[in-house]
């Protein structure tokens, strides 16, 4: 007997058997193609003896700047675990992602907070990405928030943990997260922003490169907004309550590293003044 699937009344097409057979073989293959995209993982066993010189995320953004017809410079001095200053791994971690070495790769506490969030918000807000998972996608994949890329995202996330552990790859991070336009990792941003080597960073310097990480286009950490003081006061005390800093004794320390940071008069430019290429 011939099965046939009604369309709505007032239509006067129908699905028959054959139509339903090629729908369901169009809807495989999809099927398909999401699982060979998700489960294609790259080889991360080199990052074991090779610093990355370039990732995904610079690719696209210097791509989309061409698109425009404009050249997007790159800024990246890699630079050694024990070279860059403990402020601002500290102010890192207490800003980014407190559990880092607690997790194994994936938080999933923050992950079902996200998910909360985004079906309240009915969107795709937030990610709840450890550093591991931002390590994973800048390296390997893109800003999309397309489900399949989350989920590859914490694969590649579980792999890095397995074969690099903690400390390598953190030391990545570090070395690739994007601080400005074009300025990538930890000492190209001390030198851009402070005029001095990343191994130097006060807490107050430290605490004001991690306030900018959520956004590096938008926020400049030598700025002085009225918001990234506030959001560096947080993090100098999250890294105090954590037991990074001492409670009392750093105080006249940390004001007077806030002077030097507020009379800074090093240039850098922001996207307000050179114009944010936004990654969609």
């Amino acid at each position: 007997m011939k099965s046939i699937f009604r369309a709505p009344k007032g239509s006067s097409y129908l699905f028959g058997g054959r139509e339903l057979l090629i729908l369901a073989g169009f809807f495989g293959f999809l099927l398909l193609l999401s699982a060979a995209y998700v489960f294609q993982l790259p080889d991360v066993s080199q990052l074991k003896r090779t610093n990355p010189v370039e990732t995904s995320f610079m690719r696209i953004k210097e791509s989309q700047a061409r698109a425009q017809g404009k050249k997007l410079g790159r800024t990246i001095i890699w630079t050694g675990w024990e070279d860059i200053s403990e402020n601002l791994k500290h102010a890192v971690l207490v800003a980014e992602d407190d559990g880092f070495y607690r997790h194994h790769g994936v938080d999933w506490d923050s992950t079902k907070q996200a998910l909360e969030t985004d079906w309240k918000l009915k969107k795709l807000a937030k990610g709840g990405s450890t550093i591991t998972q931002q390590v994973a996608r800048n390296l390997y994949l893109s800003p999309s928030k397309n489900p399949l890329r989350k989920i590859k995202e914490i694969l590649i996330a579980r792999r890095l943990e397995r074969e690099l552990g903690k400390r390598r790859i953190f030391e990545i991070y570090l070395n690739i997260a994007e601080w400005g336009k074009g300025i990538y990792g930890a000492e190209a941003a001390a030198q851009a922003y402070f005029g001095k080597s990343a191994s130097d960073l006060t807490p107050e310097e430290g605490a004001a490169l991690a306030a900018a990480l959520p956004s590096p286009r938008r926020y400049n950490p030598a700025g002085g907004t009225r918001f990234m003081e506030r959001r560096k006061s947080q993090i100098v005390a999250r890294m105090r309550a954590s037991g990074y800093l001492p409670d009392e004794a750093e105080d006249n320390f940390l004001e007077e590293s806030l002077a030097v940071i507020n009379s800074t008069g090093i240039d850098v430019s922001t996207p307000a003044a050179a114009g944010e290429l936004p990654l969609e």
